[in-house]
């Protein structure tokens, strides 16, 4: 490898670049000279569309693509699944076959939902699937289509993605506690919460070990440190966010998942195994606690800035 190899900035292209995760890593990437990164959300590239990949992949010629594209609606899937399957299973198929054509590796991100929650003590990489839902099987099918299409690839399995803004866990729970007198928040549900933006760090970490020679394909679980129920983290949440306003809520309530019926089925434990991802690439986890206060923190900035606007 030439000096100039070294100079070069290593060239990503991230889907679904709009989302929680994707933004994180388009953000990241633009904060380290190693990266050129170009992020496109689903309005820019369709990854259901074969020739609008193509398209892309001519235009910008990446070294690697980031798929952070997906059908995430858990219960709407339920009722779309034509499209939740598209997406989330014959479009990884088709970016992969795609970038395979161009020899492109693929990191690809998945969920916790592969598994059917039983078993409490941690999910490991090789233990058997058993998805839960329309959802939870798009997912799986689209693992097991990048694994036989491309073998260039990283699956990164996540679970209980959280970030200052979109549609998760944290900002719903700030939305109620601003409009309700009490909520209700289950406690038979555990896992770990992880930042979108620790997930960024742990991708970008992945990649510049492989790009730097490491054969590592496969695939691997990260979530943050420290496993918690979802009336803890609600909780936690809360205190946090009574440091920067006056909240409506006055009553946090314990219940179990029964009193609040979903149609699509969740894992009563998303706990993930992140072993392996240690010990291949040296990656440790992070204490999700000190993620949630910056997240907070980041949520009434920019909660004050857009008032102020």
């Amino acid at each position: 490898m030439t000096f100039e190899d070294y100079t070069q900035p290593v060239k990503i292209l991230v889907t679904g670049a709009t989302g929680q995760v994707g933004s994180a890593i388009v953000q990241g990437a633009d904060d380290e000279p190693f990266f050129s990164v170009v992020g496109l959300g689903p309005k820019e590239l369709d990854i259901t569309s074969q020739e609008q990949i193509r398209e892309k992949l001519d235009l910008y010629l990446p070294d690697y693509v980031i798929n952070c594209a997906g059908f995430n609606g858990v219960d709407a899937a339920q009722h779309e699944h034509e499209r939740c399957y598209a997406v989330n299973a014959e479009g990884v198929e088709k970016l992969a076959a795609a970038c395979g054509d161009l020899s492109i590796p693929v990191v690809h991100l998945s969920s916790d939902f592969v598994f059917d929650g039983h078993y409490d003590s941690g999910y490991r990489e090789d233990d058997e699937v058993s998805p839960l839902g329309v959802y939870g099987d798009s997912k799986w099918q689209g693992e097991e289509a990048l694994r036989r299409v491309l073998p260039q690839h990283l699956i990164l399995r996540a679970s209980w993605i959280f970030s200052e803004s979109g549609n998760n866990f944290v900002t719903r729970t700030l939305e109620r506690a601003r409009s309700q007198l009490e909520i209700k928040a289950v406690n038979d549900r555990i896992g770990n919460p992880t930042a979108a933006s620790d997930l960024a760090r742990v991708v970008l970490a992945m990649l510049k070990q492989i790009h730097n020679g490491a054969e590592a394909w496969g695939t691997y679980h990260y979530c943050g440190a420290e496993v918690t129920n979802r009336y803890s983290f609600c909780k936690e949440i809360i205190s946090l966010a009574m440091g920067y306003e006056e909240l409506a809520m006055e009553k946090l309530t314990s219940v179990s998942a029964s009193h609040y019926p979903k149609e699509a089925q969740r894992p009563s434990s998303s706990v993930l195994e992140c072993k392996k991802l240690l010990n291949t690439f040296g990656i440790h986890q992070r204490p999700w606690r000190s993620d949630l206060s910056e997240v907070i923190r980041f949520h009434y900035q920019s909660r004050k800035q857009a008032l102020q606007d």
